[in-house]
């Protein structure tokens, strides 16, 4: 099961942001488990570096992001992404480029905190609460 992780849910895990950390923790460990494959979009990386490294200072951020990269797909934004949230009707540029990264790939649910920013969506959205609830019968 394809799954795409917007970047705050990675900053949720990567960051140990409570509290939000628990449910993404989980969620972490189902793709350790293989029971789920867990996509990002490049652009998550360089998100959650800025951040991380201002709490934790710069060895400590490229130390969590190596780690959570060994248990993701990282998908590389290219021209077509980046033109398809272009031309989208997302509002926020960012959206645009994580939802096409998903698309592009197949992913099956966005995993997001901010699910009214995905309105249109052709991708199941769900917060990582909802997603752990809906596995519970599926795994």
């Amino acid at each position: 099961m394809k799954v795409f992780l917007d970047t705050n849910v990675m900053l949720d895990f990567v960051g140990e942001r409570n509290p939000f950390f628990e449910n993404a923790q989980i969620i972490a460990n189902l793709a350790d488990k293989g029971k789920i494959t867990i996509y990002v979009s490049a652009l998550s990386f360089a998100t959650c570096s800025y951040f991380l490294t201002k709490e934790f200072g710069t060895l400590i951020a490229k130390d969590k992001l190596a780690k959570f990269k060994i248990l993701s797909n990282i998908i590389a934004l290219d021209e077509i992404i980046l033109e398809k949230s272009l031309l989208s009707k997302f509002s926020d540029f960012e959206d645009g480029l994580q939802y096409f990264s998903a698309l592009k790939e197949s992913c099956r649910y966005i995993l997001t905190r901010n699910e009214k920013d995905f309105k249109s969506s052709e991708i199941a959205i769900m917060n990582p609460k909802e997603f752990l609830i809906s596995l519970k019968n599926k795994l």
